[in-house]
């Protein structure tokens, strides 16, 4: 005789190692590396700065009308 099965328990494995699969080819995917989050991080800064420099009337006064 086979073993006994509790079909339950296999159908839930089978659906937890099938999300994990999904999960790791995200990860792969879609991950960045902190090296790579903060260099993108430095980058916005710096274009922020840029940004703020360009501009015509300075946040402090009043605006035209």
């Amino acid at each position: 005789m086979g073993d006994i099965v509790n079909l339950r328990q296999v159908k839930k494995a089978k659906v937890r190692a099938n999300a994990e699969r999904c999960a790791a080819q995200n990860r792969i995917d879609f991950g960045l590396s902190k090296q790579q989050k903060s260099q993108a991080q430095a980058v916005k800064q710096a274009q922020d700065i840029k940004l703020d420099a360009h501009q015509r009337q300075r946040p402090d006064t009043e605006p035209l009308r």
